[in-house]
């Protein structure tokens, strides 16, 4: 057998390509259903939300959505009429069913801190990453590899094993229910793992590029800042995504350790009720903006993301 046979690659028969991408297609399909699902519950009322067997018809409403950003409160039709016309479709709405708006609700602060908190503790992960990832890389770290599984090791614990200690040790310095703490916290969960993808990355990027801009007259820093970091472009990127889908869903942390000031979306969603129970639209509602912001960003650096998971797979 000749050496050339010995490593030739034998390309995927037209059958099993068929196969493959009617997989990846049903599976695709199965995932989506549940979005779909939240997504047309947003524009249900709350009777077609429940009904059984569910509807999957019905007549569009848009009460989800003034439920999820007004609070209201029940009122006598002899004060409603004395209010005189409704003043748009969500007053309209809610006046049908004998309640008035009394302000609006406390969704649009808590999106607004999971943005805060996320990107954030999103930055602070990459920033930090970046620069031990690049440590590691170039120098001759002393027990580098036993640093790194320690690193690593701090991903590997459950939540809830160090929800309480981290409860205590913010009681007692004032980080409770504040956007720092929650930015802390996520950045310290986050390291890990912007630490060892951006390691893999820089290993890639030859060193010859650092030393010839170093012959040039640039410092070290000034070395990384206009070589290696445009090059690593792809695997910040890529990692700013993960950082960010953990810190934007991030539950147990934010339930514990939040509870108004500094609430995010998460934990706020599950407790939005209606009249008579849970309020199944305006929840849909609150669900189906709060996939916009993660959907929009990974939708932005798709190209980066593709290119950072594929980047050192195929060497020349």
């Amino acid at each position: 057998m000749s050496l050339t046979s010995a490593h030739s690659v034998v390309a995927p028969s037209a059958t099993s390509k068929r196969v493959a991408g009617t997989i990846i297609v049903l599976y695709a399909l199965i995932s989506i259903v549940p979005l779909l699902w939240i997504f047309a519950t947003s524009f249900k009322t709350p009777p077609d939300s429940i009904a059984y067997p569910p509807k999957i018809l019905f007549q569009p409403s848009l009460e989800g959505y003034c439920n999820l950003f007004t609070t209201r409160t029940r009122q006598t039709p002899e004060y409603i009429n004395s209010l005189g016309p409704a003043t748009g479709f969500c007053d309209e709405t809610t006046r049908k069913r004998n309640m008035v708006i009394a302000g609006p609700s406390n969704f649009m602060p808590r999106f607004v801190n999971s943005l805060i908190i996320a990107f954030g503790s999103t930055f602070c992960a990459v920033f930090l990453g970046t620069l031990s990832a690049y440590g590691f890389s170039r120098f001759k770290v002393p027990l580098a590899d036993d640093l790194l599984f320690f690193i690593l090791s701090t991903r590997m614990m459950p939540p809830i094993a160090v929800a309480i200690p981290i409860y205590l040790m913010y009681r007692e310095l004032g980080l409770s229910d504040t956007a720092l703490g929650m930015i802390l916290l996520y950045t310290a969960v986050n390291v890990s793992l912007a630490v060892w993808l951006l390691k893999g990355f820089i290993d890639e990027i030859p060193r010859e590029y650092e030393e010839a801009a170093m012959i040039d007259g640039y410092t070290r820093l000034q070395a990384f800042w206009r070589t290696v970091l445009p090059q690593a472009t792809t695997g910040i990127a890529a990692t700013a995504i993960f950082c960010l889908i953990f810190a934007w869903n991030e539950y147990a942390f934010a339930a514990l350790l939040t509870s108004g000031t500094a609430q995010t979306a998460p934990p706020f969603i599950p407790t939005i009720i209606g009249e008579g129970g849970q309020d199944w639209p305006a929840v849909a509602a609150g669900t189906t903006i709060f996939l916009v912001p993660i959907l929009v960003f990974t939708i932005l650096l798709r190209k980066q993301l593709l290119r950072g998971i594929t980047f050192g797979a195929v060497r020349k």
